[in-house]
């Protein structure tokens, strides 16, 4: 399920002289994610050992909002989380780490998810080498499934990493950059449409 006529509306109202317009606030994105919910406890129901991977920075907080509903909602009391430090871009699409740095945690050195369904939480997917360089993690650790999930997909991956769980798909110019802002990391939970002055 996915929401996007919402974004139509907006950018009805972007004038000529704006710059960044708010494409969802904050009760939309509550709506996005209860479907998202759904979604992920159609797979996860019935699996025994459940592990939510969260992407940091704002894959932690979406993750914990995700978990939150499906144990109240779905009743999927068992799903385990995990952060993991992966950096590429900066907010802003600067290329930071060409390789995409993964961080390993000294605690996650021998982790053995043998026989566990993994679901992969980040805000948004771009180019896809973040998500492909946690997936490639997750399987070295021997996870049994891996599955996917992000608020926002731009709709110009260009790895072979799959999206299973969408919030919204977003497809914007190639200069406009997607800002999700997640609590604690910005005051009020919205997606953001920015668009860089060109001089």
């Amino acid at each position: 399920m996915k929401i996007n006529h919402i974004v139509k509306e907006t950018f009805m109202e972007i004038t000529s002289n704006e710059h960044r317009v708010c494409l969802y606030q904050t009760t939309q994105l509550e709506t996005v994610l209860d479907a998202m919910a759904w979604q992920a406890a159609g797979f996860l129901t019935g699996k025994q050992r459940i592990l939510m991977v969260c992407i940091l920075r704002r894959g932690a907080p979406l993750a914990e909002m995700l978990h939150r509903r499906l144990v109240n909602q779905f009743k999927l009391a068992d799903i385990k989380l995990m952060n993991l430090q992966i950096k590429r871009y900066s907010d802003d699409l600067v290329l930071l780490h060409p390789e995409t740095l993964l961080t390993e945690n000294p605690e996650h050195a021998k982790l053995d998810l043998t026989g566990t369904t993994v679901l992969v939480v980040d805000d948004v997917m771009y180019r896809g080498h973040s998500m492909l360089r946690a997936v490639e993690y997750m399987a070295r650790k021997q996870a049994a499934e891996i599955r996917t999930m992000v608020l926002v997909d731009r709709g110009v991956t260009k790895l072979p990493v799959r999206v299973d769980v969408t919030g919204v798909r977003l497809d914007v110019a190639p200069a406009n950059i997607i800002e999700c802002n997640v609590p604690p990391y910005e005051e009020e939970f919205k997606i953001d449409l920015y668009q860089p002055i060109i001089n």
